[in-house]
């Protein structure tokens, strides 16, 4: 049961494309305080769950916050599981920390960080106890929203809104797994992208000329590594001009797009946020002519610095400044590109004059004398506060709806729509035709057009184990087509972690290595070249499954990746296991994230079959019974766990996605003698936006020992 909830008057977001209508009762589970009133230090409930209001008598030790903010609050037991808030750091239980839903660039991902780059307001909470409550939390605002989830007081969740205007959703359900299906009902479907988008796809910012791309290109397929996509980072512009190819770097870039696209690779170029100003530079020249840029107090375009030096931004919070900046995407459509990444758009600032006037007025009283303890921290503050600085997103204006609004006050709807804007003018630009699209900046909503990716990360092996315990999260909010950077975007790889990397990047539905790290990465600069190799092919042959199971998760609502919890229950282990996740119906995976690991204890819920593969023909088999487990995994092995009754259906890999037989197709299955397992496999063109239809569902079975499906070729791996 979903109950929305309105306080005050909140922008419009778009994030639920239809509003259940407002309620007028009492807010269940969570205990509202408007501004202006007191606030008690711990909450408790009547029977059968309606909070109550805060005591206008004495207030205890939380009294003393700001009286403009909204604030939700509730009590954590201490079996309570707190699942969601999307992309954030941590582990899938959400325990015992804060975070902070406030876009932000920020390209150093460590345990103490409150914002990431995208804003995600859904949780749940999930008493595990026997006869517990379990409920969802949506909170629908444009504002910044901070969760304390037991770090202040542990027994206490508190949701503090900076702005008094919001709508609550709160979503009642059986387990986790139907809470999640509700709020992904009310928020619609995840974006698909085209089925290449699932081939692996190789990332530098450091590839520069055309010559760059055909050499990896030609490196791979000497190496006969699949590879589907090459990715191009802001050198491939003109001047770092969004909608740009350089004529010096790339003289030949239609020829470069055919050559490419001859062997089945895709090109997928940056988009950047800020618009650089420029006299002549046409998307500069129709903005400021139309009028399409943010303002600043005194009505003027507003200017910050970012990659191209002095910039402006699109208010694409204006529906016809939206439609304009999607149109822009056509020059490249065009050219023949069908994939694109948007970046920088939390957006990213990298100073303002006004900040830069202040840190350079400080060096000038500072020149002529000693630095010491407090002068020198003053100085190197006031140049390392010039980045993303909060005062700097209340010098700029949106127009909403007619009305003038400063940015701060919707600062997480920006990315969302500028990546929204792409969305939308693909449709009427490639009606038939999907287009690749994801984003660093998110709020829900963008979910419905687009993926996303999680930033900077480093080649730390915690970030392997964060890329792990974020995916089924950021899945609960929508975004189901999502990876991290594969091996790690800043810091040195190394060939352990890149292979342990690759093993559980096999699963993740957005496959990309991409680095700026000072050691190459591509797959052939390692020794270990060929287990790679044999890990990707692995993927390739994995990707009936996978896509199968993406897309049948996008139209139920369900979650491709998913806790152990939500498939088991609570059983006192399931809901503790971090490391491990649920891919689609048929597999379980149990990824090595430890360095030097050469195995783990893996739990398994119930009897499994395990397939241990060190190439797609290189294997071995074991029926495991429930419980706990050691498994060797030495560094070149990868392991699937599969359920009873359930199959998996391969594909013999190719280069590229293109050059695959989907109708020529073997079967992993753990059936016993006797027994009979159905699989309804999910297959279609890959590209065209027709989806839903009956021809794209086909019935595999395994029956005495054989492997059949009417309109496919199946026999048993």
């Amino acid at each position: 049961m979903i109950t929305r909830y309105r306080f005050g008057t909140p922008i419009e977001t778009d994030t639920v494309p239809r509003k259940p209508d407002p309620a007028t009762g009492p807010v269940r589970h969570l205990a509202v305080h408007l501004p202006g009133e007191p606030v008690t230090a711990s909450e408790q409930e009547k029977p059968g769950g309606e909070a109550v209001n805060p005591s206008r008598g004495e207030a205890g030790p939380a009294a003393n916050k700001q009286a403009d903010k909204l604030f939700f609050t509730c009590p954590l037991r201490e079996a309570d599981i707190v699942y969601g808030l999307g992309e954030q750091m941590g582990g899938i239980n959400k325990r015992n920390a804060v975070y902070t839903s406030r876009c932000m660039d920020n390209d150093l991902h460590t345990e103490d960080r409150r914002s990431l780059y995208s804003a995600h307001n859904f949780l749940v909470v999930h008493d595990t106890a026997r006869g517990g409550r379990t409920f969802g939390a949506f909170v629908d605002c444009a504002g910044i929203v901070t969760f304390d989830v037991g770090e202040t007081r542990r027994d206490e969740l508190v949701i503090t809104l900076d702005d008094p205007d919001a709508d609550l959703y709160l979503i009642e359900g059986a387990d986790p797994a139907d809470v999640v299906r509700q709020f992904r009902q009310l928020i619609g479907q995840s974006y698909i992208p085209p089925k290449w988008a699932f081939g692996y796809q190789q990332s530098r910012w450091g590839y520069r000329t055309e010559e760059d791309f055909r050499d990896v290109a030609e490196r791979y397929r000497t190496a006969r590594i699949p590879l589907d996509a090459l990715y191009m980072d802001i050198d491939y512009m003109d001047d770092y001009e969004s909608f740009t190819v350089s004529p010096e770097r790339f003289p030949h870039f239609d020829q470069l797009v055919s050559e490419m696209r001859a062997q089945g690779v895709h090109l997928v170029p940056i988009i950047d946020a800020g618009i650089k100003v420029k006299p002549g530079y046409r998307v500069y020249d129709e903005g400021v002519a139309q009028n399409r840029f943010c303002k600043d107090e005194k009505g003027e375009d507003f200017v910050c610095g970012v990659w191209p030096g002095h910039c402006h931004f699109v208010d694409v919070l204006d529906p016809d400044n939206r439609r304009w900046f999607g149109e822009q995407y056509r020059a490249l459509l065009d050219r023949g590109i069908d994939g694109f990444w948007n970046d920088m758009n939390e957006p990213s600032i990298f100073y303002t004059e006004e900040r830069l006037a202040e840190a350079y007025a400080l060096v000038d009283e500072l020149r002529n004398g000693e630095l010491d303890l407090t002068t020198y921290f003053a100085m190197k503050d006031a140049f390392g506060a010039l980045s993303n600085n909060p005062a700097d997103y209340r010098l700029f204006y949106h127009t909403v709806n007619g009305r003038r609004v400063r940015h701060d006050k919707v600062h997480n709807l920006y990315g969302y729509n500028l990546s929204r804007a792409a969305g939308e003018a693909f449709e009427r630009l490639s009606p038939d035709k999907r287009i690749l699209l994801f984003s660093r900046s998110s709020m829900i909503g963008m979910h419905r057009v687009s993926g996303i990716w999680t930033g900077d990360n480093m080649a730390w092996w915690s970030h392997l184990r964060l890329a792990v315990c974020q995916m089924p999260n950021i899945q609960m909010c929508g975004f189901l087509y999502t990876g991290s950077d594969l091996g790690g975007f800043g810091s040195d790889t190394d060939e352990e972690l890149m292979v342990r990397w690759l093993e559980f990047a096999a699963f993740v539905p957005l496959m990309r290595n991409h680095s700026a790290s000072p050691r190459a990465q591509e797959l052939d600069c390692f020794t270990c070249t060929d287990t790679m190799r044999r890990i990707v092919e692995l993927r390739y042959a994995l990707i009936p499954y996978l896509y199968s199971e993406f897309v049948k998760a996008a139209l139920a609502g369900d979650l491709y990746f998913k806790p152990l919890s939500f498939v088991y229950g609570d059983n006192g282990r399931t809901e503790r296991v971090e490391d491990q996740l649920m891919v689609g119906e048929s597999i379980m995976i149990a990824p090595v994230v430890e360095q030097n690991a050469r195995g783990r204890y893996v739990y398994l819920p119930e009897p499994m079959r395990m397939v241990r593969f060190r190439a797609l023909d290189d294997y071995d088999v074991a029926d495991l019974a429930a419980g706990d487990h050691w498994v060797d995994l030495a560094l070149n092995e990868l392991a699937i766990f599969i359920r009873p009754g359930h199959l998996v259906p391969l594909a013999q890999p190719a280069q590229t996605t293109r050059d695959m037989d989907f109708t020529h197709l073997r079967v992993l299955a753990n059936v016993g003698a006797g027994e009979t397992a159905a699989y309804t496999l999910y297959d279609d063109d890959g590209y065209t936006r027709a989806i839903d239809v009956p021809e794209h569902f086909h019935t595999v079975t395994v029956e005495n020992g054989a492997a059949s499906c009417p309109t496919k070729h199946m026999e048993l791996f």
